[in-house]
């Protein structure tokens, strides 16, 4: 089987073949990171990559993430997985806005210019 990686970023889509490399390569993992993408939950800001999963909003940058699954079992998440995804196949959401947490758990984004949404 042909790795799913370079199948992706020659087709740039998220072919069949590329499902089924994906979830052959990361079963449940990769079935929850291609369902992220086909329901546009993968956000790009200026500054972090963000999955919005069940429970929480998640930052994805350089192979990290904030979630727990990576946090207390290390490699990749599904997080991470759907972020690989949607940048081979231009797959997500685009924000001109930086990204920011609060201290309660809820997110806030900011612009460019400083201004709060």
């Amino acid at each position: 089987m042909i790795n799913p990686w370079v199948l992706l970023q020659s087709e740039k889509r998220l072919t069949d073949e590329g499902r089924r490399g994906i979830i052959h390569a990361y079963q449940e993992r990769g079935e929850k990171a291609i369902l992220a993408v086909e329901h546009g939950n993968v956000k790009k800001y200026i500054d972090f990559w963000v999955v919005v999963g069940r429970r929480d909003e998640y930052i994805v940058e350089d192979g990290f993430c904030t979630c727990e699954d990576f946090l207390y079992r290390g490699g990749e998440c599904w997080h991470s997985i759907a972020v690989r995804i949607a940048r081979c196949c231009s797959l997500f959401e685009e924000f001109d806005l930086y990204y920011k947490e609060k201290g309660t758990g809820e997110q806030e984004t900011i612009y460019g210019d400083g201004q709060k949404v």
